[in-house]
């Protein structure tokens, strides 16, 4: 399933994702404390979610639940990100990722790990 969320709406799924199931009240309160939104914004965005099927709204209590994983949407943003920016090429986007900063060695090791975990490499 394609999930397109915006940045508010992610927002919001981060609360579900790290706190898991809680009710939509300590969603506003938590985003109100980090980002000022009132509780109509944040119940906005919550039916926003619901209406999109990644947000399943269970009572009592206005209870949320997450129906759709981080690393989904992850990999989705960074799937449309690679084709949008990049023209498609990951090659591209290591390139501008990794002249963005300067890495440790061991940071080095565990990427080329990573890559020939992903290759099937020796």
């Amino acid at each position: 399933m394609e999930v397109k969320l915006g940045d508010s709406e992610i927002k919001v799924m981060d609360v579900l994702w790290k706190e898991g199931d809680v009710p939509a009240k300590y969603v506003a309160d938590l985003l109100n404390e980090r980002y000022g939104w009132n509780i109509n914004t944040t119940y906005t965005l919550l039916k926003r979610c619901i209406k999109k099927g990644v947000v399943e709204r269970r009572e009592p209590n206005f209870i949320c639940h997450a129906l759709v994983s981080k690393s989904c949407v992850q990999q989705q943003e960074t799937a449309k990100l690679i084709k949008r920016v990049f023209d498609g090429s990951v090659d591209k986007l290591f390139v501008s990722l990794l002249g963005q900063t300067k890495l440790s060695q061991e940071q080095i090791e565990a990427l080329k790990k990573m890559v020939e975990d992903k290759s099937g490499g020796d």
